[in-house]
C-alpha cells in the first residue's frame, strides 16, 4: 500500500482548507495547513511535502512571492488555487514557477486530476537524465533528437524538435508563451508569440492525426501550451 501524499495547503480561507481535508481520506493524503505565506514557506521546509496547494491572496505576502521564494530551493509541485481568474494572473503564477493554476470555485475532480498530473511531471523531472520520453503514442529520443508517433518517425526541423523536446521534458505542465520563446529562441524573442503560433501549427500538422483536435499538445488559451500525459 502506497504512503499518503503529503500536502502543504497555504490558504487563509478556513472553509477551503476544511473542504480539501474532507475530500481525501487520511490513507490518501496527509495535510499540513497554513494561513499565511511566511508560515507556509517554513512548513514546506519542515515537512518536505509531495505537493503544495497555494492561494495567491494571502494576508501577509502575495502568493507570487511565495512561489518565487520556494523555487529558489525546491522543485516541489505547486498548484495555485485562487479567485484571481484573469489570464495575466495565471501567466504571472506560471512564469514565477507554479506547475498549474485553478480558479475558484473549482471542481474537486479537476483538482484531483491536476494533482496527479503535477506529481507525474515531478516524477518525470527527477529522471531527466533518461534518454527518451514516451506517452500516449508519442516518443521523443533526446539522444538521437528524433520524434516518433505510433512508431513512425516524424521529420522535424531543428526548431520544431526543440519545441517538442521542451514540452516533453515538462510533460503535463503548462508552459507559458514567454517560457517557450525564451527557451527555444532566446530572450530577444519573448514577445514573438506569432512566431511560436506559426511553428506550433507546423508541429501539429506533423505529429497530430487531426491538428484541429490535437491529442498531444493542448492550447491553454491566452497562456501557453501543455503536452498531455496519457
Amino acid at each position: 500500500m502506497s504512503a499518503p501524499t503529503r500536502i502543504v495547503v497555504i490558504e487563509d480561507e478556513v472553509p477551503i482548507r476544511r473542504f480539501l481535508r474532507a475530500s481525501l481520506t487520511p490513507e490518501e493524503a496527509e495535510f499540513f495547513e497554513s494561513g499565511t505565506g511566511e508560515e507556509g514557506i517554513r512548513m514546506v521546509a519542515q515537512k518536505s511535502p509531495d505537493l503544495v496547494l497555494l492561494d495567491l491572496g494571502l494576508p501577509d505576502i502575495d502568493g507570487l512571492e511565495v512561489v518565487r521564494r520556494l523555487r529558489e530551493w525546491t522543485a516541489v509541485p505547486i498548484i495555485v488555487i485562487s479567485a484571481r481568474g484573469q489570464e495575466k494572473d495565471k501567466i504571472a503564477a506560471l512564469d514565477a514557477g507554479a506547475d498549474d493554476y485553478l480558479t475558484k470555485p473549482f471542481a474537486l475532480g479537476e483538482l484531483m486530476a491536476r494533482m496527479r498530473v503535477a506529481q507525474r511531471h515531478f516524477a518525470l523531472s527527477q529522471h531527466a537524465v533518461e534518454k527518451t520520453f514516451e506517452s500516449n503514442g508519442l516518443r521523443v529520443d533526446f539522444e538521437s533528437r528524433q520524434v516518433f508517433v505510433e512508431g513512425r518517425e516524424v521529420r522535424l526541423t531543428p526548431t520544431e524538435y526543440r519545441l517538442v523536446a521542451l514540452l516533453a521534458r515538462h510533460a503535463g505542465k503548462v508552459l507559458t508563451h514567454n517560457q517557450i520563446l525564451r527557451e527555444v529562441w532566446g530572450q530577444a524573442y519573448e514577445d514573438s508569440t506569432h512566431t511560436l503560433r506559426v511553428h506550433m501549427g507546423t508541429v501539429r500538422q506533423k505529429i497530430e492525426a487531426d491538428p484541429a483536435r490535437p491529442k498531444f499538445v493542448r492550447t491553454e488559451t491566452g497562456i501557453g501550451y501543455r503536452l498531455m500525459l496519457e
